[in-house]
């Protein structure tokens, strides 16, 4: 089963060195095999090809860490492991012949004159972290299962460099639900094994069909309360190697990896305690389809001290009652993933004025807004249709006064036939293809069991609303289209925490599904996302806008300076003042 030579691994915090046994597996992965050392993927390629090569590599940093490029004609890879030959090393081998496979083999010694022009590759392998895994309690299926890992090819395309244009592969792994966080956390901290998953929930995401049909390696069952999380994998080098198409090239067969003599650095990791920007935590976010979402411990308490804020109640409306922890963050991690947005407000509790619509809704729907449109979202509000002209031209003074940089497009809804809210939120109504990925409320009024809609009063205004309701009702059943409602100030609490998660760096790795090399925020977009945040000066203007158009103080009717029956000075601008001084002790 196993073929033995004699190698020298390095331990750790000693100078001596100890000969070991160095075992290869013929026929079965090398899953199991010298746990808490590192394993690595192999490409081989003719040296012509090798620059841009190495270029892919540190372009896919997630699915394709490199940790040694040999010269040509060099068997052995003297920092990963002393006395290796990388001609009988793997268990196993693909021969690759203009881009198709053409055989697996278990030694390339055939090939030693060709080897001579050829340059080794070694890249990081999942595998290695495996065993942490296992110590800290999350149960590894492939393991359990004596098989194989599952690896898919997804829809996900790499960064292209000269001939190696290829999608990412990743690997699957059933986790229990509870051990989301655990298992996040470990391999995070371990970016020469791939890193943290890039996907955590359904694999469609992905574009992966069928998680029992691995393109390589074997299916993997999950059981009851497990989640399919994804990591980058390295077999993405076999997929580079086909789409270049070389006359000759080898990898490793899939599975049967290099066995390195460098010990694991998730072990280490493992009994550290991260600091908080390197502590990630997960959440879920859609469970149609099934979404998690991934940011830093730090970024975390920071939104969570966001929520507590646009909880206070200087009012005394008994609004704490309707308090949910997280409910902030989860809607904005939603939000970070989106790429279309709708947004409603608009609240004609003032049925006896003209116009009848309060203040309370629209200062915060602009500041969501704002911020969508520095972060290259694409937003739309969607307005009453005899409030449409009224709500052009309030858009329009708000870009006249730098509350906003662009108009953002208004629409209106009348709902005239049973499947007008599909058809409005579904390209041709195909629920398969929406418009919209999320929408949100701000200060709307709902449909009550009756069919009619209330002011705070108790009055019915349905003669005054259009059922945009519907819209959300039908969003509900819709894959891929998440709702959330929020108050004035939720609005404004929402700019904020979609400023602080576009500056996490795990956050944002991870929804851009690990592809490309993570860069921060240039200089420019820095300033563009914080330049769109509330602040007293916008969001006074804003307000008196509103004045200028008639909007009246939802609780007194007063046409003045206040929201809710609340003077813009001190409670409004007070409350925006520690959003944004909570905001920026994340810059």
């Amino acid at each position: 089963m196993f073929q033995a030579w004699q190698g020298i691994r390095s331990l750790t915090n000693s100078i001596r060195r100890y000969p070991v046994q160095r075992l290869v597996c013929v026929k079965a992965t090398t899953t199991r095999t010298c746990s808490g050392y590192q394993q690595a993927n192999v490409v081989i390629l003719h040296k012509s090809l090798a620059d841009d090569f190495e270029a892919f590599c540190h372009a896919n940093p997630s699915p394709l860490p490199l940790l040694y490029r040999s010269q040509p004609g060099e068997w052995g890879c003297l920092p990963l492991a002393a006395d290796a030959d990388i001609r009988v090393d793997c268990p196993q081998y693909c021969v690759f012949k203009d881009g198709l496979l053409v055989s697996r083999v278990s030694s390339l010694m055939s090939y030693s004159g060709q080897l001579q022009d050829m340059v080794s590759f070694y890249l990081g392998c999942s595998f290695s972290f495996e065993r942490t895994l296992r110590e800290a309690g999350v149960p590894v299926r492939n393991v359990e299962q004596n098989c194989n890992v599952s690896m898919f090819r997804t829809s996900l395309q790499c960064r292209g460099v000269g001939q190696f244009q290829c999608p990412m592969v990743v690997t699957m792994r059933p986790v229990p639900e509870e051990k989301l966080d655990i298992v996040a956390q470990i391999t995070h901290l371990t970016p020469l094994a791939h890193g943290g998953p890039i996907h955590i929930g359904d694999p469609a995401v992905l574009g992966i069909q069928d998680v029992s049909r691995p393109e390589y390696g074997d299916p993997v069952a999950l059981c009851p309360g497990d989640v399919p999380a994804f990591w980058a994998c390295g077999v993405t080098g076999v997929e580079a190697v086909q789409s270049c198409k070389p006359t000759l090239a080898f990898t490793h067969s899939p599975g049967c990896m290099f066995l390195t003599d460098r010990e694991d650095s998730s072990v280490s990791a493992s009994t550290s305690t991260p600091e908080p920007d390197q502590c990630p935590l997960t959440f879920s976010i859609s469970q149609q389809p099934l979404h998690f979402s991934v940011a830093s411990k730090a970024v975390v308490q920071s939104i969570r001290d966001l929520e507590k804020i646009i909880g206070e109640d200087p009012g005394e409306r008994g609004i704490r009652a309707l308090f949910v922890q997280d409910e902030l963050l989860r809607s904005c991690l939603s939000l970070s993933h989106s790429s279309s947005v709708l947004i409603t407000t608009g609240f004609p509790t003032h049925y006896t004025h003209n116009p009848p619509e309060e203040t309370d809704g629209p200062p915060g729907a602009i500041a969501i807004a704002a911020t969508l449109q520095a972060l290259q979202k694409e937003v739309a509000i969607v307005t009453d249709h005899r409030a449409l002209e009224m709500n052009q031209r309030i858009m329009e003074d708000a870009v006249k006064k730098g509350v906003i940089k662009t108009a953002v497009p208004l629409l209106s809804y009348q709902g005239n036939s049973p499947d007008s809210a599909l058809y409005f939120l579904c390209h041709n109504g195909d629920h398969k293809k929406p418009r919209f990925d999320h929408l949100v409320a701000i200060e709307r009024s709902g449909r009550a069991s009756d069919g009619n809609y209330y002011n705070m009063r108790g009055v019915n205004i349905k003669h005054l609303v259009d059922p945009i309701d519907d819209l959300f009702t039908t969003a509900s059943t819709i894959p891929g289209i998440s709702t959330t409602g929020v108050s004035n100030w939720g609005g404004y609490g929402m700019a904020c925490a979609l400023y602080i998660l576009s500056l996490c760096p795990i956050h944002q790795r991870y929804r851009h599904k690990g592809l490309g090399q993570p860069h921060p925020p240039t200089q420019d977009q820095h300033q563009a996302w914080a330049a769109s945040l509330p602040s007293v000066a916008k969001e006074e203007e804003m307000l008196s806008i509103l004045v200028q158009h008639g909007v009246r103080s939802g609780k007194t009717g007063t046409l003045g300076m206040e929201v809710d029956g609340l003077s813009f000075h001190p409670t409004h601008s007070d409350l925006i003042i520690k959003l944004r001084d909570r905001t920026s002790q994340r810059k």
